[in-house]
């Protein structure tokens, strides 16, 4: 059963690792590059292994959470967590560097958003779709929380004193995850309502809502990588200043934050298809916003805001979509397929973005990011047009 404490424990282990993983890139990056004497793309590049090693094991860890259940495989990821931080902390030469971000990967597959889905169905079955949404609105505070904190330790104590201390704060996220229940979901109640059907009924329906959500997923995660590893840096290079440019970012944090706290209050009657169109509206609109944030903080903090609230309810969307597209007994085995080319793609991000801020602008690379934006728009929206009439 999924508990009002279970769904608060596992946000908040989620704002952690999110925050001492994903989201280390961002803040600690250029200062790893200036103190290893690399190149930002060389420094970015570690992290670009991480999510290939993500797209490799991603089958096998959702196979794994539909088997085992989420107590294993995620306190497993927590404990990955901390290693990968103290083999970055001691990293001087690259295959340390790599090895290190290699094992960051596996722990940011076994203990992030996808994990942490899978294990609630596996328990909840399509009833959990509250507790999807409910469980991001802590970790959508993650790089709000954890840009700062990290800007701060890496004054204090160095970049490699950051990455032992985000260690630690990963740490504290294992006894949240082996208080993960068993148990597995057995089917609705005799007096309860039927769980309907799956929207896409036939092989074909199947063929073209997994590859719509796939084309989906992938970009939307290869905007996510390129802007959580340099949102900073592309704003800071439109001319913001370089502190502004850090708490100008966290409004990124705060716009995910609150769009998902009003799709938990307002939105449970909302198809996910129709909330995907909505998030996926905002983020060609947000780069456009953004080219002018460097003239204007207002326009800054508009991009950071928007950007924020679309990224987070597509997270809400990435969950929750395959509830009512298909069968939620093959959840995490399915989703595990369908999203991992998402992390291979996403794995150019950084090293793709550092190249156009690097040569023509950071001005292209949001020109680029708008484009992309429209795609998963239409994504979407051939989704939504293709089923919605059945999810009324």
């Amino acid at each position: 059963m999924i508990t009002p404490r279970l769904v608060a424990s596992l946000g908040l282990a989620q704002l952690v690792l999110w925050g001492v993983s994903y989201y280390l890139i961002g803040v600690l990056g250029d200062e790893m590059a200036q103190e290893l004497g690399w190149s930002r793309t060389a420094v970015y590049g570690g992290f670009a292994v991480a999510l290939v090693v993500m797209g490799l094991l991603s089958g096998a860890i959702g196979r794994a959470i539909d088997r085992f259940g989420g107590r294993r495989v995620m306190t497993a990821g927590s404990l990955l967590t901390v290693v990968g931080c103290i083999g970055l902390a001691l990293a001087h030469d690259t295959a340390t560097y790599l090895t290190a971000w290699a094992c960051l990967g596996a722990a940011m597959r076994a203990t992030l958003y996808e994990a942490a889905f899978a294990a609630l169905v596996r328990i909840g079955g399509a009833g959990a779709r509250p507790a999807i949404s409910q469980i991001t609105l802590l970790g959508g505070l993650a790089s709000s929380v954890f840009w700062p904190i990290g800007h701060a330790l890496a004054g204090a104590l160095g970049w490699r004193g950051a990455v032992v201390c985000y260690g630690l704060f990963a740490l504290a996220t294992v006894p949240i995850h082996r208080s993960i229940p068993d148990a597995r979901y057995g089917g609705p109640p005799p007096d309860g309502p039927p769980v309907p059907p799956p929207l896409a009924a036939s092989r074909r329906d199947r063929v073209v809502a997994a590859s719509l959500y796939a084309t989906a997923v992938t970009l939307t995660a290869f905007l996510a990588a390129g802007m959580s590893s340099h949102m900073i840096g592309i704003m800071a290079g439109l001319g913001t200043g370089a502190g502004l440019a850090v708490w100008l970012s966290t409004l990124r944090g705060i716009g995910q934050s609150g769009a998902r706290l009003c799709e938990v209050m307002f939105g449970r009657t909302l198809s996910p298809l129709v909330l995907g169109v909505i998030a996926t509206a905002l983020l060609p609109a947000c780069f456009v916003v953004g080219l002018f944030g460097g003239v204007s903080a207002m326009a800054g903090a508009g991009f950071a805001l928007a950007y924020g609230a679309g990224n987070g309810l597509l997270t809400i969307v990435r969950g929750t979509q395959p509830l009512v597209l298909f069968d939620h007994r093959t959840y995490g085995g399915l989703v595990g397929r369908l999203t991992a080319a998402s992390f291979f793609v996403s794995a150019l991000a950084p090293v793709a973005y550092a190249a156009v801020i690097d040569g023509p602008g950071p001005a292209v690379a949001l020109i680029g990011s708008a484009a992309i934006g429209a795609l998963v728009l239409a994504c979407t929206a051939g989704t939504w047009w293709l089923f919605h009439r059945r999810a009324s």
